[in-house]
């Protein structure tokens, strides 16, 4: 049985404004809708599930609730690395199609702090207007912050879509 979500990324940059919670994989700068935050914790144990996608790193017990594991870096093709002092775990939720919602913990490097974007500072991702990007889906946008920028994630196809975000690195 496969379980269907909702994936309707909102086309009007107004519509994206608000709270995200910035976090850092290698040197790049990521955020996520604070609306799907539930909480940051320190990186638990971790169990491995046998003939999983390799993005999937296995599940955790989360005080009593097992959860699966998604590491962004391999999601996003960034090279893997092991666990360092401030890599963590962030539980967000998705939105079920049915109108539920399921946990998962997403591993990143470190987080880095809440930011509010206005519309103003933020820009369609190059390729969103062409319907044939791949990463058309798993950016929402990019967001401009004291000369840098933080790519906006579309957490439900990000983790839920049926193809990578991108292809891995190889080296």
């Amino acid at each position: 049985m496969t379980t269907r979500y909702q994936d309707s990324p909102p086309a009007d940059l107004a519509a994206l404004a608000g709270k995200y919670l910035t976090f850092a994989l290698g040197d790049e700068s990521f955020g996520l809708p604070v609306s799907k935050v539930q909480e940051i914790i320190r990186l638990p144990a971790i169990t491995p599930v046998p003939r999983m996608p390799a993005h999937i790193r296995g599940v955790a017990n989360l005080r009593g609730r097992v959860i699966p594991v998604v590491d962004l870096r391999i999601r996003l093709g960034l090279p893997p690395l092991a666990p360092a002092p401030r890599t963590c775990l962030i539980v967000v939720h998705l939105r079920l199609a049915t109108g539920g919602q399921s946990s998962l913990g997403l591993t990143v490097d470190a987080v880095e702090e809440v930011l509010l974007f206005g519309a103003a500072e933020l820009t369609p991702s190059p390729g969103l207007d062409d319907a044939s990007a791949p990463a058309r889906s798993h950016i929402l946008a990019l967001a401009q912050f004291r000369g840098a920028v933080k790519t906006l994630l579309n957490l439900d196809s990000l983790i839920l879509g049926d193809t990578p975000a991108v292809h891995p690195v190889t080296r």
